[in-house]
C-alpha cells in the first residue's frame, strides 16, 4: 500500500487525489507550521524545520506505483513536472527523496509495512521570500486581508485538522478568533 501524508487542505479537499477510505490520525510526527503564503494569499501549513512536531494524518492512495502516487499528488497540488522533484517528497524501501523529513517518514512507513509514502514538500515563504516567517509576520499578514481573500484564509485555518495544534495556530486563535472546525 502506498500512502499520502497530510496535514492541511488535502484532508478536507482531496479534489482528484485518489484517496481510499478515510484519513487516519496516527501519521508521522513532523515539524508543521502555518508558514507559507500561497498564491491566493492564504497562509498554509508546510513542513517547517525548527517548528515543534505534531502528529500528521495519512490515507491510502488508489495508485499502482510510487511514481503514480507522486504524479497524482503533484496534480492535486498544482505542481508542475519540472518542480515535482523539489516539491513532492517520497519514501519507498528502495530509497527516499532528499527532503529533510524523508528519514522520519520512512521509519514510520516501514514500521507499518507500507510500500511507499508521498507528501507535499513545499517550503516556508512569504511573498517571494523563502524563509520561515515569524508568528508576528503571519498574524500581521492575516489581519491585513479583506473580502474573499480573507474568507479563504480564515476557512483554511479553521478547517485544518484540530490535531495540527501549532504555536502559530494558537496565536491566530488568540488574536483573530479563528477556531478549529476541522476533523477532530
Amino acid at each position: 500500500m502506498i500512502v499520502c501524508i497530510g496535514w492541511g487542505s488535502l484532508i478536507w479537499c482531496q479534489k482528484q487525489l485518489p484517496v481510499e477510505g478515510k484519513w487516519q490520525v496516527d501519521g508521522p510526527e513532523l515539524p508543521i507550521e502555518f508558514a507559507r503564503e500561497s498564491r491566493d494569499k492564504r497562509i498554509t501549513l508546510v513542513i517547517a524545520e525548527g517548528a515543534p512536531t505534531v502528529t500528521t494524518l495519512w490515507a491510502a492512495l488508489a495508485v499502482d506505483s510510487l511514481d503514480h502516487a507522486k504524479q497524482v499528488l503533484a496534480v492535486r497540488e498544482g505542481i508542475s513536472d519540472r518542480n515535482l522533484r523539489h516539491s513532492i517528497g517520497y519514501w519507498s524501501p528502495a530509497g527516499p527523496s532528499d527532503h529533510p523529513q524523508a528519514a522520519a517518514i520512512g521509519k514510520w512507513a516501514a514500521a507499518r509495512g507500507f510500500d511507499g509514502a508521498v507528501w507535499t514538500a513545499l517550503k516556508p515563504k512569504m511573498g517571494e521570500d523563502a524563509h520561515f516567517p515569524s508568528e508576528e509576520e503571519i498574524v500581521r499578514h492575516l489581519r491585513g486581508l479583506t473580502g474573499s481573500t480573507l474568507d479563504a484564509a480564515k476557512e483554511y485555518v479553521e478547517l485544518a485538522p484540530r490535531q495540527i495544534a501549532t504555536p502559530y495556530r494558537r496565536a491566530i486563535e488568540r488574536t483573530l478568533g479563528w477556531l478549529p472546525a476541522g476533523l477532530v
